[in-house]
């Protein structure tokens, strides 16, 4: 065990040792699952979700699907064509940001 670890096991102790630790939201619950990756971004995304916010690239991901459905059902013709269309745009914004949110997170 670190000197880190140490340290942070006494201020863990000192606080339950002052009732600082009971009474807490979830106390006695299992822990969360939490999603397995970069810890960064697993971070950004559960601050974002305990926030009640989507990220932009959530959004559009949601919005590209919804197009998806409606293009199934329409027939050929210039509508379809439209919806072709804004389903590209939709994508293409979507990779932006998953592009600008992985270079963020890397630099």
């Amino acid at each position: 065990m670190g000197w880190l670890d140490r340290i942070a096991e006494r201020m863990m102790l000192k606080a339950r040792a002052e009732g600082k630790l009971s009474g807490l939201e979830g106390e006695g619950q299992p822990l969360p699952r939490r999603p397995v990756g970069d810890t960064g971004e697993a971070v950004g995304f559960r601050i974002m979700a305990e926030a009640g916010v989507l990220p932009e690239e959530i959004v559009l991901k949601k919005q590209v699907i919804a197009a998806q459905s409606r293009l199934a059902e329409l027939p050929e013709g210039p509508e379809r064509d439209a919806l072709l269309a804004e389903i590209a745009r939709l994508q293409m914004r979507q990779s932006i940001a998953e592009e600008a949110r992985r270079r963020f997170m890397r630099d």
